[in-house]
């Protein structure tokens, strides 16, 4: 966490959040500051939709046999807006660093970036929509206890193994997901 701000964090949701569209979501924190926070679900695919699907809806020619990753649900704010996590070896103008060698793009070019041979990123994952907090919303919920925070990897952010992802994270931090609890005291 830097300057107080969450950026570059995965967020962990515990069990009994109040907002079912967030259970058991695992969220990569891509902007915060004092006005807001923005970020992408991580572990949320569209069933049915993977990235050349996508790609050849939007008519983007393939060089290559793009992999059959499936499309994520970034959250529910603006659900048909595409964004793209990827590693920071491909740059866009309008990219975005997010930290710890993962960059935010959501304009076309990096859509066909993805589909040629060379010129693309590493690791990348697609996302429609983006998880989105009003100004001290985020730090209020985490004070709150519904989220828990762990630096991220590239196995858990671009890992296939979505259904896994949370219990993943939440055993990075130690914790035995079988025990957690909703509940949260105060001392």
């Amino acid at each position: 966490m830097e300057g107080g701000f969450f950026s570059g964090q995965l967020l962990i949701a515990m069990p009994g959040i109040a907002d079912p569209r967030f259970e058991r979501a695992l969220i990569l924190v891509c902007a915060h500051d004092p006005r807001h926070a923005m970020g992408l679900a991580v572990n949320r695919p569209v069933e049915g939709l993977t990235v050349p699907d996508l790609l050849e809806r939007l008519d983007i020619k393939s060089e290559i046999k793009a992999p059959p990753d499936l499309v994520l649900m970034g959250g529910p704010v603006e659900r048909e807006r595409g964004f793209v996590l990827h590693t920071d070896d491909y740059q866009a103008q309008h990219s975005i660093g997010v930290s710890g060698g993962l960059t935010l793009t959501a304009t076309r070019d990096v859509l066909e970036a993805m589909a040629q041979a060379d010129g693309h990123p590493r690791r990348s994952l697609l996302a429609l929509g983006y998880a989105g907090w009003g100004a001290g919303q985020l730090e209020n919920e985490i004070k709150d206890n519904v989220w828990l925070t762990c630096e991220p990897d590239e196995a858990l952010v671009f890992g296939p193994d979505h259904e896994h992802k949370w219990s993943r994270a939440l055993s990075k931090l130690g914790v035995d997901p079988e025990r957690l609890s909703f509940a949260a005291g105060r001392a």
